[in-house]
């Protein structure tokens, strides 16, 4: 893949950041999408250190035009897209009966909407390259609950969209996966069990093992193992796999 390039959102830190790193050792240049522009620097910094190009395009995905600024980006430096994650996208974990209607369109605008328009915005140079479609969704798609409604309900859209453009890629040459992961320890995870040790009045190891066991699984992921399976999805080894949804959860999942 000496020439082939890869955008990649919500690439400024957790999942998204590891993704982006972890591509690079297979792509000529990984366009890093986010709304940071200084954490997006940092992150090509690295990239750029391993002697492969990286291209920053600092974007709102919530945003209607975002989706032809960074398409648009790619196209004039590279002429062509090979791979798209879509993996921006922070949803409120707030319960069901607590959640505005601001706060649900917040949700959707950016992780729903904003993933929606960037692969319809890159599906021609996508299938002009038999490109492939990565959207990174979340095991509470699976298992929604009251306490984190949108976290759920959103993560279980993204993968309905998932599978309609998988569906199209099919005519189209374009491979199209999601990939859900479970309890991964992003900077994120770890201040939603900061606020919990606080409002419990427990340590913070104390917090970690209720949400283990609660979860039922014996470690957190790390954003690394997310990123490997992330690049077996847009790898030649995996083509002939389309409109699959990729569990990576330490078996927190436990229905067929």
């Amino acid at each position: 893949m000496s020439n082939s390039v890869v955008i990649v959102t919500g690439a400024s830190s957790g999942i998204g950041k590891a993704t982006a790193l972890r591509l690079a050792k297979d792509h000529a240049c990984v366009v890093l999408c986010a709304q940071r522009q200084d954490a997006l620097e940092e992150v090509a910094t690295q990239i750029r250190a391993m002697g492969k190009q990286a291209l920053v395009v600092a974007a709102d995905l919530s945003r209607p035009d975002a989706a032809d600024t960074v398409v648009g980006a790619a196209l004039q430096a590279h002429g062509r897209i090979d791979a798209l994650v879509n993996v921006a996208g922070a949803v409120p974990g707030l319960d069901l009966f607590a959640m505005t209607d601001a706060q649900w369109d917040s949700g959707m605008a950016l992780k729903f909407h904003g993933a929606r328009r960037l692969t319809l915005r890159a599906w021609e140079a996508l299938r002009a390259s038999s490109g492939s479609v990565v959207f990174v969704s979340g095991n509470a798609a699976e298992a929604p609950k009251a306490s984190m409604a949108a976290v759920g309900a959103i993560n279980a859209a993204i993968e309905a969209l998932a599978k309609a453009f998988a569906e199209r890629g099919i005519a189209d040459g374009v491979q199209v996966n999601s990939v859900s992961p479970g309890a991964v320890m992003t900077g994120r995870r770890l201040g939603m069990i900061e606020r919990m040790a606080t409002a419990k009045g427990i340590t913070l190891d104390d917090a970690k093992a209720a949400v283990l066991q609660q979860a039922g699984i014996r470690r957190f992921g790390e954003a690394d193992e997310i990123a490997e399976l992330i690049a077996f999805a847009v790898s030649p080894g995996a083509r002939w796999m389309t409109g699959t949804v990729l569990r990576i959860d330490g078996g927190e999942t436990r229905s067929v």
